[in-house]
């Protein structure tokens, strides 16, 4: 009998997150009408749209979905703290970002849209966002309230 607990929580996690997931579904979808295509990146829980022909550059997180605008995650982007001018970071992996994401959704489900959006939706002051960076830095810290280990506001 196998005693990992961790494909059973991830599975709950996933169901969890599962209406944010339909979300991304659609809207991957409906990018793929626009030349996107996906694939399944098991190292994120997440099936990632790529070439997603909507937005600024970048990537955006929906449940267990990552609708992304250029042709890999894995390449080097800067955290929201260095782009706001806060402070000089070494670059990050965009996928180890987004990855945060995906977990934060599945931890929190239903309720992480209307938190993110009341932490100050896409901005250097969410603490979703510094998670997210913070996590892509260091390899944990991904949950949204807690502290940091540098001393950083979290």
């Amino acid at each position: 009998m196998n005693s990992n607990p961790r494909p059973l929580i991830n599975a709950l996690g996933i169901l969890w997150a599962s209406p944010n997931t339909l979300l991304g579904l659609i809207a991957g979808g409906v990018g793929m009408c626009f030349g996107a295509h996906c694939h399944w990146r098991p190292q994120d829980l997440a099936l990632v749209f790529h070439r997603w022909p909507w937005g600024p550059g970048g990537a955006l997180t929906l449940g267990n979905v990552i609708l992304h605008t250029g042709d890999s995650l894995d390449q080097h982007c800067v955290t929201y703290a260095h782009r706001a001018g806060h402070c000089v970071d070494d670059p990050i992996l965009l996928a180890d970002h987004e990855r945060a994401h995906v977990y934060q959704y599945m931890a929190l489900g239903v309720l992480f849209l209307p938190l993110y959006l009341l932490s100050g939706g896409v901005s250097v002051r969410n603490r979703f966002e510094r998670a997210a960076d913070r996590y892509a830095m260091t390899g944990s810290g991904w949950w949204p309230w807690s502290r940091p280990a540098d001393g950083r506001r979290g």
